[in-house]
């Protein structure tokens, strides 16, 4: 039973059903304007991955991902073969909670949630323009699409913690004097610091990237094709942790924590090729790659039926409407105003933090024993969205398009906020502690204040956001911040300098608190 020349069921393989050139040129003109309307929904989304994989070496995969996955459904077009193109409408359901779950990421200011969103609403599509048997057949190349969004960056904590812990155990299996502090490791030889990019992550997404495409042209079976996946995932982890337990032991022995630091990235591409060969050399006993033999279940009645035209369009036009459901609704929501003018007290000078030019100011400048800092206020409208706050949190730090940048939080003990969050950029070196005031609550601007906000866009209410920030720049020497105490050193400086800024934050949570238009606050 067909409906708008929609079959519902899968087609099965037969003698005498394929894909023809009629097909092709009845289907392939709705499948085109479908995915140019989600390139033009789903812009912001594009533009930010294609970004991540220009800036990040993490990511610089990004751009190969389409071409294998193109070269993948070259390599299965046998397995198409006896196969009709058959667009069914179910896979489209899908849609509808990944656009519920856009929607709640876009409020949150998740961008990565937004990209996997609407990844996976592209995938329901393809799945429903060929229809379940040849979906199927094209399985690997439709989910190895996967590895265009830049995701895992959340885990880079949890791997800095795991290789210091791993140096930690290490070195006291060997014998060798050290102290471990967080993600500093001191020994008698000079100070090592598990950076971002002694992490593993680049060597983790790579691995895991080279795996998918080896498990789908190696096996067969799903049991292994997993199996080989969970070997690409523990691998390179275990194997960065004997990486930097290495270089801290090289140290050691040459009597210089520098020269042993010296080119660590480019002998760890080195180890990492090796272990990559490894890895591909003990899957090679369990390879799968000969042809299985093939089956043609038997003929059912309507499976010869030619394609109708109105299929393939059913399919892309309501693809596009379900996924433009989401972005529509967050547009209709973002009713941001024009940020008020606050009358907010200076920042003030403190012992330490001399000031530099006028005392007044959304951006006031200081001299701290050496080290320039910068003290800025933004205001953001009533209403603003979450990814405007995160926007300008990161314009605060200078984040955006940094290689490398670690955050973590500093508290400080009577202030209000009591928590920052505490961004470290190593090149060039920077630290910087960031606030947010939303309605009347300090947060250090993170998931807490992102909900807030996402909250008011659907309730209503709420005044201007203020985001305070301090952004220290440490004297410049040859090894910044990796500098035995440095860290410390500039976590003191902006703990005492933030400690003294009472009355300016004092006023700040007031100001956030009052509605646009309260008397305490004065409109541009």
């Amino acid at each position: 039973m067909t409906a708008a020349g929609l079959d519902t069921r899968p087609a099965m393989r037969t003698a005498g059903a394929q894909i023809t050139g009629r097909d092709l040129r009845l289907a392939l003109p709705p499948l085109i304007l479908a995915l140019a309307a989600f390139a033009f929904v789903f812009q912001a989304e594009v533009a930010a991955a294609v970004r991540v994989w220009i800036d990040s070496r993490a990511y610089n995969h990004g751009f190969l991902v389409l071409p294998i996955a193109l070269w993948l459904a070259w390599d299965r077009r046998r397995r198409a073969q006896g196969l009709a193109l058959r667009p069914t409408l179910w896979p489209l359901l899908a849609i509808i909670p990944l656009g519920f779950g856009w929607f709640v990421a876009e409020r949150l200011g998740i961008m990565e949630g937004r990209q996997l969103a609407a990844l996976f609403m592209l995938q329901a599509l393809l799945v429903a323009w060929l229809g379940w048997d040849l979906a199927r057949a094209f399985a690997a190349p439709i989910a190895y699409l996967i590895f265009l969004v830049p995701f895992g960056a959340f885990i880079t904590p949890a791997l800095q913690s795991f290789t210091a812990r791993f140096i930690d155990v290490g070195l006291a299996v060997i014998g060798i004097p050290h102290v471990v502090t967080n993600f500093t490791i001191e020994i008698p030889e000079g100070t090592f610091y598990v950076a971002e990019a002694c992490a593993g992550l680049r060597f983790l997404i790579a691995t895991i990237a080279f795996g998918a495409l080896y498990a789908a042209l190696i096996y067969r079976s799903a049991g292994r094709r997993i199996a080989f996946l969970l070997a690409c995932l523990v691998v390179p982890v275990i194997a960065n942790g004997f990486r930097a337990l290495g270089i801290v032991v090289l140290g050691h022995v040459l009597g210089s924590a520098e020269a042993a630091d010296a080119d660590h990235l480019i002998y760890g591409w080195g180890f990492f090729s090796v272990v990559l060969l490894l890895l591909i050399a003990a899957g090679l006993p369990f390879r799968q790659d000969t042809p299985g033999p093939a089956t043609a279940p038997a003929r059912r009645a309507g499976d010869g039926m030619p394609l109708r035209a109105a299929g393939p369009w059913a399919a892309a036009v309501l693809a596009a409407v379900l996924a433009a459901a989401g972005p529509a609704a967050a547009a209709l929501l973002s009713h941001e105003g024009t940020a008020p003018r606050l009358a907010l007290p200076g920042f003030v000078a403190t012992a330490a933090c001399l000031g530099l030019g006028d005392a007044a100011g959304p951006v006031q400048h200081f001299s701290c024993n050496g080290a320039g800092l910068t003290a800025t206020v933004r205001v953001l409208p009533a209403g603003a969205s979450p990814g405007a706050l995160r926007a300008a949190i990161q314009d605060a730090t200078g984040e955006r398009g940094a290689e490398e940048v670690e955050t973590a939080t500093l508290a400080i003990p009577g202030a209000t906020p009591r928590v920052w969050r505490l961004t470290t950029i190593e090149t060039p070196p920077r630290v910087v502690a960031t606030a947010a005031f939303v309605d009347g609550v300090p947060a250090a601007g993170g998931l807490a204040a992102r909900a807030r906000l996402a909250w008011q866009s659907l309730a209503g209410g709420g005044g201007p956001v203020v985001v305070v920030a301090a952004a220290l720049e440490p004297a410049s020497t040859p090894s910044g911040l990796d500098a035995p105490g440095a860290r410390d050193a500039a976590r003191g400086v902006l703990r005492s300098f933030l400690a003294a800024q009472a009355p300016l934050l004092q006023a700040a949570a007031r100001a956030s608190a009052a509605p646009a238009g309260h008397p305490g606050n004065t409109s541009p």
